[in-house]
């Protein structure tokens, strides 16, 4: 039996042992027992990666026992790497705090989303990662380090459990502030005329494609001194809840039932869009509730291909005719220092294709990632993609500087699984 499925039920795994540390000290345990007994160990996260980044047959840590606001200063607050992004929120909201950016998933942990490059959309402030302050982490060899800067920070932030296992995250925070939320239908054709202008625009943009349709659903979120005028309740459920996930849960299965459909599903879908506006606390302006089960495939693209990687994915599928109910999403990111994020050395265009779980394709998620690829994209490192190490190296110029530190803090491959022997190569010893 499978002691751990994710999110969306693709990934599984059956460890020869599971462990619910509740210290830094246990996990370098669990970590000495691995390496003694010649296992492997992972701590998984939420299960919300569609890869199998946190996957082992040795020793599975749950983090469930590692959360909570561990310490907080002036502009700092460090929490135990389980915690959750949602719990995170309310502590920091309860002090009057924020995050500067984030992305709209809250199950996922502190840990998780970092070490997978977890990101939102800002013209200014990048992904999780890039608001981290410091690590800690427990070594290959079962130390404790703490790190804050130099070579071990900058490859660790985005590390994919690869170098360590995280224990506790240091976010940069800020004093809490509203955001003005405005969302409207427009042109597919009228966003690609306007990407630099909407772009620049905006503290936070982020809009979707409905495929067989010429609408976008543009969501603009921009820093506001208030008031404060929340949707009320009613609108934020029928929105959130009803609308964005109980009715299009339907559709999506009338979709997988009669394929010939969808087109005229998303046809209606569009002329039901709307404007709308609110003032609210960021991290729910940020955040959005999931509930209809999807897979997903990401990449990260120079900011200055957006618009080609848009329209030959159009092109493409108007060409194949796969019946496609889920939006394309897009977002954009400043450049990143951490050396394994999307957003390293660049300005990035994020382009997300999400199918329903019940209806996969993967012809449609290979056509895409060919488009995506020749635009030298980065896949996100928790969504579904076919590259291996061959091809990262190529478009990671800190790829084989962080293969090095790899091989040299974990030679023996106790943190190795084979979804990081892909995309890494297997270490030299294992």
């Amino acid at each position: 039996m499978d002691a751990f499925v994710n999110w969306a039920r693709n990934q599984s795994a059956a460890p020869a042992e599971v462990r619910t540390p509740a210290s830094a000290g246990e996990v370098a345990q669990a970590v000495r027992d691995a390496a003694k007994t010649g296992r492997r160990v992972r701590m998984i996260g939420s299960g919300h990666s569609f890869t199998g980044v946190a996957l082992t047959d040795g020793i599975l840590l749950r983090p469930t026992a590692l959360t909570g606001v561990l310490d907080a200063g002036e502009g700092w607050v460090k929490v135990a790497a389980g915690t959750p992004i949602r719990t995170l929120n309310e502590e920091l909201d309860r002090r009057g705090l924020a995050l500067a950016n984030m992305g709209d998933i809250t199950a996922q942990t502190a840990a998780g989303a970092i070490q997978t490059g977890t990101h939102g959309s800002g013209r200014h402030v990048g992904g999780l990662a890039d608001q981290v302050l410091e690590l800690d982490l427990v070594l290959a060899d079962g130390s404790a380090a703490t790190v804050r800067e130099g070579d071990l920070f900058d490859a660790a932030r985005v590390g994919l459990g690869a170098l360590g296992i995280i224990t506790a995250v240091t976010f940069r925070v800020e004093p809490a502030f509203l955001l003005h939320h405005r969302r409207a239908p427009m042109a597919f054709s009228a966003i690609l005329d306007s990407l630099d202008e909407l772009t620049a625009g905006n503290d936070h943009l982020d809009f979707f494609w409905l495929p067989h349709t010429d609408t976008c659903l543009v969501k603009r979120n921009n820093r506001t001194p208030g008031p404060a005028r929340p949707p009320a309740a009613v609108k934020r459920w029928l929105d959130n809840v009803f609308l964005e996930n109980t009715v299009f849960g339907a559709a999506c299965a009338v979709g997988a039932r009669l394929p010939r459909t969808v087109p005229r599903i998303n046809a209606l879908s569009a002329r039901a869009l709307g404007a709308s506006e609110c003032v609210d606390t960021s991290y729910k302006v940020f955040t959005s509730v999931r509930e209809v089960r999807f897979l997903e495939m990401e990449y990260a693209v120079p900011r200055e291909h957006l618009a080609r990687a848009l329209r030959e994915t159009r092109d493409l599928m108007e060409r194949s005719g796969w019946p496609v109910t889920f939006p394309v999403e897009v977002r954009v990111t400043p450049p990143s220092d951490a050396w394994l994020s999307t957003a390293y050395g660049r300005s990035s265009a994020y382009v997300a294709c999400h199918i329903y779980r019940p209806t996969p394709n993967q012809a449609y998620f290979d056509g895409v990632e060919e488009i995506m690829q020749r635009l030298e994209g980065r896949p996100h490192w928790g969504k579904l993609h076919t590259c291996d190490a061959s091809y990262l190296r190529t478009v990671y110029p800190r790829f084989g500087d962080f293969v090095a530190l790899r091989d040299t803090l974990d030679p023996d491959g106790v943190f190795a699984n084979d979804y990081l022997d892909r995309v890494l190569g297997a270490s030299r010893e294992s």
